[in-house]
């Protein structure tokens, strides 16, 4: 295969550069960056794209962040791409705040709270579920009777919260992105535009140049 590492990427390697990427955060961050301002499409596309991949990094749907995202953006007639790398977003770094932020105003819009004691849980709590779905799987090949509590705790006190809690801060976020990268991406394509057009007018003088100086040598040739 063409684009087939030579040298595998080993699994430790593989969590290492999830949680720090070569070149750090800031450095992938300018990378997606500019990747997302080079997109053929219009500002609005391209904003709306962006808007569906931040939303989809705050629903606690992890590992389907990519579906989410380019469904949303199919809905709203957004860039899907664009959408795809918006959900950076989301990633090591910024997964706790969100974490939080999307468990406390569910808890407070179900009328709940949530205590210190979930917070400091909060990890447990999907190692247990985790759990859950792994023991009552071999249950269904063993005589061990399946139980699903630990999975009613975390989707009572973590998942459900989470899915109610993260629509507003999501929708309050991806909508203040929407309004930002508009301006910057117009900004940016119409320069991008200028220089492209200034590079064909460079191009062409030359090209006139070199053909004017090369029908004057001729004239020359032909005068001797």
């Amino acid at each position: 295969m063409v684009f087939k590492r030579r040298v595998p990427k080993s699994w430790p390697r593989a969590v290492l550069e999830f949680l720090w990427p070569r070149g750090g955060w800031a450095r992938a961050f300018h990378y997606v960056k500019h990747r997302m301002r080079r997109l053929p499409d219009s500002p609005e596309r391209i904003a709306r794209g962006i808007w569906a991949g931040v939303f989809a990094s705050f629903t606690p749907f992890y590992g389907f962040h990519f579906f989410i995202a380019a469904g949303l953006a199919t809905v709203m007639r957004g860039n899907v791409i664009a959408s795809l790398m918006a959900t950076f977003f989301g990633n090591p770094l910024t997964y706790v705040p969100i974490g939080v932020a999307a468990l406390s105003t569910g808890h407070w819009l179900l009328g709940g709270k949530m205590d210190e004691s979930v917070q400091r849980s909060f990890g447990g709590k999907f190692v247990d579920a985790g759990a859950d779905l792994k023991d009552n799987f071999m249950a269904i090949f063993t005589d061990a009777t399946a139980d699903w509590s630990r999975l009613g705790v975390f989707y009572d006190e973590i998942f459900f919260p989470y899915m109610v809690g993260g629509v507003l801060p999501g929708i309050f976020f991806a909508t203040l992105c929407y309004y930002l990268s508009v301006p910057v991406i117009r900004v940016y394509q119409k320069r991008r535009k200028g220089m492209i057009k200034q590079k064909l007018i460079e191009i062409k003088a030359k090209a006139a140049a070199k053909a004017e100086a090369k029908r004057k040598a001729e004239q020359h040739s032909a005068g001797e």
